[in-house]
C-alpha cells in the first residue's frame, strides 16, 4: 500500500509519496543518538585524563618535597657537626691561651674561661630547633671575636717580654771557627801599614753558618765596598751589628731575624785574604769594640 501526502507550499500543493524511505527514520535517530553518546564519552575520557595527569603531578610534587626535606635534614645535620667541631677548636685555643697567660703569670689580666663548647654528634632527629642552632652559632662567633682580641693582646705582651732578651747582643757570630784578628790597631794584611781594625774577625771553613748575635731588622743585605757581601742588623736603642765578607746571604732588607738565626754563609768576598766573617758592633753609627758583647753572658 502506498501513501500519498500533499504538502502545501508557496506555489501550491505538492504530492509526495515516500514509499519505503520511512523505514530509514529509526536508523537515522539511532545514529544521531550514537553520535551524541560518543561525543559525551570522549569528553568524559578527556576529563579523566586531565584528572589523572593532575594526580601524577601532585605525586611528583609530593616526592620532591620528601626529597627536599631529606636533603635539608642532611645539610642541617652536617651544619650541626661543623659547629660542634668549631666549638672544639675554639675550646682548644682558649685552653692554649689560658696556659700561655699562666706561664707568663698574666692569668689575672686575660680571661679565657668562657663556656667551653663540646664536640661530637647528638641526636638530630626531625625536631631540631633551627633557632637554637643559630643562637649557638652567634655565641660561637662572639667567643671567636673575644678570643681574637685577647690573643692579640697576649701576643703583644709576650713579645714585649721577649724583646729585651732578643735584642741583647751577646756571643760569637759563628757556630764553628776561631778568632783570627781582634779589634784595634794592626798591620794591614795588604800593605803592612798600621791601621785601625774596627771589628773582630772569626775565621773558619768556607760555607760555615754566620748567625745573628741578637734579634732585629735587616737594614742591609748586599755588597758594600771593602766588606764584600754584607749583612747589617738594627737591634734598636742605637745598636747595629755587621757581618762582612760572606760567600752568600740568607736574608733580605726588611727581614726580622731572631737571635742565633743563620743569616749568611762564611766566605772571602771584598777585601779579604781567606774565609772569615768580619764582625762589627755600632753604637750611634760608630764602630765600638765588640769584645765585651762577644764574651758577655747571654741575657
Amino acid at each position: 500500500m502506498s501513501v500519498t501526502v500533499f504538502i502545501q507550499g508557496r506555489n501550491g500543493a505538492t504530492r509526495w509519496q515516500p514509499g519505503k524511505r520511512w523505514l530509514l527514520l529509526p536508523v537515522l535517530l539511532i545514529a544521531a543518538g550514537t553520535g551524541v553518546y560518543q561525543h559525551n564519552a570522549k569528553q568524559l575520557e578527556q576529563q579523566q585524563t586531565s584528572v589523572d595527569n593532575e594526580r601524577v603531578a601532585r605525586e611528583d610534587q609530593k616526592h620532591q618535597l620528601i626529597e627536599l626535606k631529606g636533603a635539608t635534614e642532611s645539610q642541617l645535620a652536617m651544619l650541626v657537626t661543623h659547629v660542634a667541631r668549631m666549638q672544639a677548636k675554639v675550646a682548644r685555643l682558649e685552653a692554649l691561651g689560658q696556659q700561655v697567660a699562666k706561664d707568663y703569670k698574666l692569668e689575672d689580666q686575660f680571661d679565657f674561661s668562657s663556656e667551653v663548647g663540646v664536640g661530637g654528634l647528638s641526636e638530630l632527629g626531625s625536631n631540631i630547633e633551627l633557632d637554637q642552632l643559630i643562637q649557638d652559632m652567634d655565641r660561637l662567633v662572639s667567643r671567636i671575636d673575644n678570643n681574637n682580641v685577647q690573643l692579640s693582646l697576649l701576643e703583644t705582651v709576650t713579645s714585649n717580654l721577649h724583646i729585651d732578651d732578643e735584642r741583647y747582643i751577646s756571643g760569637r757570630p759563628i757556630q764553628k771557627g776561631w778568632l783570627s784578628s781582634p779589634y784595634g790597631l794592626r798591620n794591614d794584611p795588604f800593605n803592612g801599614r798600621r791601621t785601625m781594625h774596627k771589628g773582630i774577625d772569626f775565621a773558619g771553613k768556607e760555607g760555615t753558618d754566620v748567625v745573628a748575635t741578637a734579634g732585629g731588622v735587616v737594614t742591609w743585605s748586599g755588597n758594600m765596598f771593602g766588606y764584600g757581601e754584607l749583612v747589617e742588623i738594627d737591634h734598636g736603642n742605637g745598636l747595629r751589628t755587621r757581618y762582612g765578607h760572606n760567600k752568600s746571604l740568607l736574608v733580605a732588607i726588611g727581614d726580622v731575624v731572631a737571635k742565633g738565626e743563620s743569616i749568611a754563609k762564611m766566605g772571602s768576598t771584598g777585601r779579604s785574604t781567606g774565609p772569615h766573617v768580619h764582625y762589627e758592633v755600632l753604637r750611634g753609627g760608630q764602630q765600638i769594640d765588640p769584645q765585651k758583647y762577644v764574651y758577655r753572658k747571654a741575657g
